[in-house]
């Protein structure tokens, strides 16, 4: 079924905080290195690539192909769109990637005949780097197969099904009444306690916590201890590449006690580990602040009143 129907924990998991790594591929790169560095070839994995195969895309993809050095690769290739050379073994180790460097190839002078002829490649210069992985190379036959439409606002709906299935779990197991989210018991966590990072913008500390209130965490790990100088928030001047725990929902922000509301599933043993939280580009799915039930009134960071002109 699809993923959102049965979720699990997984093994190595870092909280990239953006839908797309367009906008900072390095650190994308950073991440695939520390979840791959985990992998201890005990089962076959399978790495389920991105599509964003254009472009910076197909170079990204070129690196990460460099990166985990796979045993075969499966390209599906698009019905009558011919603008993707197959990855064939040579052509990965021939040409750039983004942040990787291709085997030079050497650089011909314009020569006659009887000289091309003569010329072979000097000592040392042999194929011994070329990958060695096999491509298995699909091309479909009927039209419109592999062609991006709605794939965008197809992604966006079951991200927020595996939101609504992941906060799914903070619900009783027996069938009946859902509970409203605001009339769950939320954790209290001290601001000493966790560092604060927003990933995918510049927040400035006075507005911190307008950005944190009411948002969708990821409960993370640094491997740092939380040094507090102040009685305010610990705020990180670099997002951190680490180890993900789960995700929260922080409900709430008390600032005379200095304590964040944090509602998650994720158990206490592991709720122990947490010293970072990180704040991404992933919002609370719509339904989940407008359908509440027993609201009255005016709920927060929700209106109506929009004007759509500035």
């Amino acid at each position: 079924g699809p993923p959102f129907t049965h979720q699990q924990t997984p093994r190595k998991m870092v909280y990239y905080g953006q839908t797309s790594c367009e906008q900072d591929t390095e650190r994308y790169l950073d991440v695939v290195k520390y979840v791959f560095s985990s992998y201890k070839k005990e089962v076959p994995l399978v790495v389920n690539t991105m599509g964003w195969v254009k472009g910076e895309g197909l170079l990204l993809l070129i690196d990460i192909i460099r990166l985990l050095s796979p045993s075969h690769i499966v390209q599906m290739d698009v019905y009558d769109w011919k603008a993707m050379a197959p990855l064939t073994p040579e052509y990965v180790h021939l040409t750039p990637g983004l942040y990787t460097k291709g085997k030079q190839q050497a650089k011909c002078k314009q020569m006659g005949t009887s000289e091309v002829e003569n010329w072979k490649p000097s000592e040392g210069e042999g194929d011994a780097s070329v990958p060695e992985y096999k491509l298995l190379y699909v091309h479909p036959e009927f039209p419109r197969a592999g062609v991006a439409g709605e794939a965008r606002v197809h992604s966006g709906i079951l991200r927020d099904m595996s939101i609504l299935g992941y906060l799914g779990q903070l619900q009783s197991p027996d069938i009946g009444v859902v509970l409203p989210l605001h009339s769950l018991v939320p954790y209290q966590v001290p601001f000493s306690a966790v560092a604060l990072r927003v990933i995918h913008t510049d927040v400035a500390p006075t507005n911190i916590m307008y950005a944190v209130n009411a948002s969708w965490v990821g409960l993370c790990r640094i491997p740092d201890e939380i040094r507090c100088q102040t009685d305010g928030p610990v705020l990180l001047t670099q997002t951190p590449v680490c180890d993900c725990l789960g995700f929260g929902i922080v409900r709430g922000v008390e600032m005379e006690k200095k304590l964040y509301h944090i509602l998650t599933p994720v158990p206490p043993e592991n709720l122990r580990l947490v010293n970072c939280l990180l704040l991404g580009n992933i919002a609370i799915p719509n339904c989940v602040l407008v359908g509440q039930q027993g609201v009255e009134g005016e709920i927060p960071y929700v209106t109506a009143d929009y004007n759509y002109s500035i």
